[in-house]
């Protein structure tokens, strides 16, 4: 552990900081003029925020398998004497209390999979709580403490306010060594291609974000939360002054659901596919610099449809703000929330008109008629269920996915240990196409001996001989 601890000077640009503790959001941004200036400190508002972060801790048990499983010698000697072991696993991170009865926002990577989390106050105490919802693909969790007691609350920004080179503070607990703070500016905006996820919108900042400050704070000079911290590049696993942050727009929809006591978080469903606009695509169409999202493709009857998108357009703007990358407009999109209408600003031929677009939830094209496969089959331990608009997206599939999936495999079943996996989407058995989950449920009764299956797996047909 010595190598951990360095001793560092105290940055003078750390106390950069003009600070009226409720400053006017009107107010001017200067830089310091005196000797007085440069002497403030950050204590005040580190005094009155730091309460509202707490450390989550989170464990979970974790089942490993003998070496020997499966050897028939090992098996035939010691039998169940050398069964497989399971051992506790902790994770530690950082979460943000956003509502005086308990509520806290931390990153989804934090409590993924935990089978008992408890937080930890600044001030010592300890509470167990329970998840009230999360999402992998925005990488959020809402936590509830288990208690009547009220708590020190961090007030939401507007992450939209934001600007590069604005003074911010990261608060949290850094390689499990307490609550700490760090200072920095934030560094860029609407930065993508960080996180191998579905979701690429984020704030960068220089102050220093280490292993353990994940689903901590990310706070402006007025105290408020702009982001959720949950990243860092770093090749050593230390901070190299390039951290990333959810910004806090996308916090209040996320904490918004989970408020409406909904099951799963939703984002708007489009209708149409986006990739990045290319230097060269944008040279081919006109413009004068990539930027945007291009339309590859609109689905029938969407609400893209029926805004009027068309395939070879390109998405510029939302509600008259910027969008960069595709990544950026379905940020846009989800933080306006479902049952909203927005304006899109595309770009066609030089041309540029304003679509409005409704924002609807993905829909159920096809009852999913969910069946979980039985008797003496390849699909046996199965659960299917037929792909529509909704079951993609609760599965992360492409919106545009048909057929009939599997949702879920059950452990030590015969699809288990043929290799079935969730995702996979059965196409045919015994050169007969399968449309639903009923005619799949009758070629299982009807038990042919001889089963040729050819499934979809990641875009890739996988063909298959079962007896």
């Amino acid at each position: 552990m010595q190598g951990l601890f360095k001793r560092a000077s105290v940055s003078l640009f750390a106390l950069m900081l003009v600070l009226p503790a409720a400053a006017d959001a009107q107010t001017a941004k200067t830089v310091p003029e005196s000797q007085m200036q440069m002497q403030l400190s950050f204590a005040p508002l580190v005094k009155q925020t730091s309460g509202a972060v707490v450390n989550v801790y989170a464990e979970k048990t974790v089942k490993r398998q003998s070496p020997f499983a499966g050897d028939p010698f090992f098996e035939q000697f010691f039998g169940q004497q050398m069964p497989n072991r399971s051992e506790k696993q902790s994770s530690l991170g950082s979460g943000v209390i956003v509502e005086a009865n308990g509520t806290v926002v931390t990153n989804n990577h934090v409590v993924e999979g935990a089978d008992d989390i408890k937080i930890a106050l600044s001030d010592g105490r300890e509470f167990p709580c329970k998840v009230v919802l999360r999402d992998d693909r925005v990488d959020l969790a809402v936590l509830k403490i288990d208690t009547k007691e009220s708590f020190p609350t961090l007030p939401i920004g507007n992450s939209d306010t934001v600007e590069v080179g604005d003074l911010v503070l990261a608060i949290g607990n850094p390689f499990g060594v307490g609550q700490t703070v760090t200072s920095g500016i934030v560094s860029a905006l609407a930065r993508n291609q960080v996180v191998r996820n579905e979701f690429g919108f984020f704030i960068q900042t220089d102050a220093s974000i280490n292993p353990g400050n994940s689903g901590g704070a990310l706070m402006n000079m007025k105290g408020e939360l702009i982001g959720i911290n949950t990243a860092i590049f770093s090749r050593g696993g230390g901070s190299n002054g390039i951290g990333f942050a959810i910004p806090a727009n996308l916090v209040k929809v996320f904490l918004s659901s989970a408020d409406a006591g909904v099951k799963s978080f939703e984002r708007p469903y489009v209708g149409a596919s986006f990739d990045a606009v290319t230097s060269e695509v944008a040279e081919a169409l006109g413009l004068n610099k990539a930027r945007g999202a291009l339309v590859v493709k609109v689905s029938e009857g969407g609400p893209a449809a029926k805004a009027g998108l068309k395939a070879g357009e390109i998405v510029t703007a939302v509600d008259g703000i910027s969008v960069e990358h595709p990544d950026a407009l379905l940020y846009r999109l989800t933080t306006a929330g479902l049952g909203k209408s927005v304006n899109l600003t595309v770009v066609e031929n030089g041309r540029e008109e304003q679509l409005p677009l409704t924002l609807a939830r993905a829909p159920e094209t096809s009852p999913r008629d969910q069946r979980t496969i039985g008797g003496h089959t390849p699909f046996t331990g199965a659960v299917v269920e037929n792909l529509s608009p909704r079951v993609a997206d609760e599965l992360r599939m492409p919106p545009e996915s048909a057929g009939v999936v599997v949702s879920e495999v059950k452990d030590d079943s015969p699809a288990a240990r043929l290799g079935f996996e969730p995702k996979d989407i059965i196409v045919s058995i015994n050169g007969t196409d399968v449309k639903s989950t009923s005619e799949l449920s009758q070629i299982a009764d009807s038990d042919p001996g001889l089963w040729r299956v050819e499934i979809e797996r990641d875009g890739q047909r996988i063909r298959q001989f079962f007896r």
